[in-house]
């Protein structure tokens, strides 16, 4: 990927963190949707726009996903730029489960060889 291309990639990654989760995927989607698409797997595999994903002389090499606390407790984690989602009481559970999802989600010759788990925390602090 293009310098220009990652730093793109970088800005709807730091864009997207600043919205609440159920913001997050719609503000993903109308950013991408129609638009350029700067990630694509092998041949007939998964494509994303913007998903931060990394890919190497056409093989997936790396996916993100953005780890939350659940409200209810426990932990969620969702893919950006695949529709990949799970959660677990536990971050063991959740990182066993990442995994399983992503073993799920893609052949084993389009599989990403590493999974970034990106934690995102709010808190509130009152002034």
């Amino acid at each position: 990927m293009t310098t220009p291309g990652w730093a793109r990639v970088e800005e709807l990654f730091h864009a997207a963190l600043e919205k609440g989760a159920l913001e997050r995927e719609k503000f993903l989607d109308e950013a991408c949707g129609g638009g350029e698409r700067w990630v694509a797997a092998q041949p007939g595999g998964p494509t994303g726009c913007g998903s931060l994903t990394v890919v190497e002389e056409g093989i997936l090499t790396e996916i993100v996903f953005v780890a939350e606390e659940a409200p209810e407790g426990g932990y969620t984690a969702r893919a950006l730029g695949a529709s990949i989602f799970t959660e677990a009481d536990t971050l063991e559970a959740l990182q066993a489960n990442v995994r399983d999802a992503v073993r799920c989600h893609f052949e084993e010759s389009e599989r990403p060889r590493v999974v970034r788990l990106h934690f995102v925390r709010d808190q509130l602090i009152a002034v």
